[in-house]
């Protein structure tokens, strides 16, 4: 997996031939991210921002879903009510360079930065580093400087009041981070902070589900990763040598993966060859494996974003049979759309029940499916 070509989360598509068997359900998904946008333009402040003032977030993974929109000609001055939108975010940068309101630091930061990197990384260089230098400040080490002696050391978690790292904003964090190495290295004389991603990956390797790399109390022995070391949102089960273990759970999962990605981890790693099988195994779209419906769209957006960086087209099914988790899960979200252009969740956990935050979830699922799918000649 080193050296391979990362696909591009929310910048620009690979030249690559197109599959005609696929060309109609392509051609849906437009109509359906356009329809999706169109919603979500509706719903813009007058002065600038999505959803709640309070979590920049909402306002960062709109312009996202808006910019990433396929029928948008970036070679065009951005319509004014896009750069009102990124007006109003760069305003709630702080003096120490985070983008957030009154909490959830790292989320509404990471968030942010990938937004700004979808606008436009040359023309908001400034910001963007100053939020990422935060973003590496966020990095915990308790205890011993530099000895990684707290579980949760190299990981990053919510800021502020939240006193332990967690995988979902460690991945957020991770991902901006990464994406944002190459304006990092051409800062100038000014030289810019990083993260000790070897300290990092000690984190995320803690998070799973692997005894051979992962020897907490708690650590099953599946491949699949938790929420943090001691801690799954799924609760927790009996693991294979029967010891009472952490239930591994989707969309961690699929962080977990992204994670490792990001971390440059060859694809012969345990690590990364045991949560792809995991994966496989526990592949569906009528849940988020272990919770339910709760996250269930947050959890389509990173199986989407993690699938494609890992440049995989397909998953293994039972049988031999191949996953083509593009065509299914393009299906699924273009199935779940409402008349007016939102999808919500019934299930309210983790603001699901927020049609502007939901409907963010779902288009930027379908706009990384479609700047990846479909392809010719694709393996594994």
């Amino acid at each position: 997996m080193k050296n391979i070509l990362i696909a591009a989360l929310c910048f620009a598509s690979p030249i690559l031939a197109q599959d005609g068997a696929h060309l109609s359900l392509k051609l849906e998904m437009q109509q359906t991210i356009k329809k999706g946008n169109t919603y979500l333009l509706s719903k813009q402040h007058a002065e600038g921002y999505w959803g709640n003032p309070e979590l920049p977030a909402f306002t960062a993974l709109t312009l996202r879903s808006l910019l990433s929109d396929p029928s948008l000609d970036l070679k065009k001055p951005l319509p004014e009510n896009y750069t009102r939108g990124l007006t109003w975010l760069i305003a709630q940068q702080q003096e120490n360079g985070g983008i957030y309101s009154i909490g959830l630091a790292t989320y509404n930061t990471a968030s942010s930065i990938m937004a700004l990197m979808a606008a436009n990384p040359v023309k908001y260089k400034v910001p963007i580093l100053k939020a990422r230098a935060f973003l590496v400040n966020q990095q915990t080490d308790w205890g011993v400087k530099g000895k990684l002696d707290s579980e949760f050391d190299g990981g990053i978690g919510y800021g502020g009041s939240y006193n332990h790292s967690d995988l979902s904003n460690t991945h957020l964090a991770l991902e901006a981070l990464y994406h944002t190495r190459t304006l990092a290295t051409d800062a100038g004389e000014k030289k810019q902070p990083e993260l000790d991603w070897a300290a990092a990956l000690e984190f995320v390797t803690k998070c799973q589900n692997l005894q051979e790399t992962n020897k907490g109390d708690k650590a099953g022995n599946d491949g699949g990763f938790v929420y943090f070391p001691g801690n799954s949102k799924a609760g927790e089960d009996v693991g294979e040598d029967g010891k009472i273990a952490l239930r591994s759970y989707g969309s961690m999962s699929y962080a977990g993966l992204l994670s490792l990605v990001y971390s440059d981890l060859t694809a012969d790693d345990p690590r990364v060859k045991t949560v792809i099988t995991w994966l496989s195994k526990n592949f569906t779209l009528k849940e988020n494996p272990g919770l339910g419906n709760q996250g269930l769209f947050y959890y389509y957006h990173v199986m989407a974003k993690t699938l494609a960086a890992a440049h995989l087209p397909t998953l293994d099914g039972p049988g031999g049979k191949k996953i083509d988790w593009r065509s299914e899960l393009s299906t699924k979200v273009l199935s779940s759309q409402r008349e007016d252009g939102s999808w919500i969740n019934e299930i309210s956990r983790w603001m699901e029940n927020e049609p502007i935050l939901v409907t963010c979830y779902a288009v930027m699922t379908l706009e990384q499916i479609h700047r990846t799918f479909p392809l010719k000649a694709e393996s594994n």
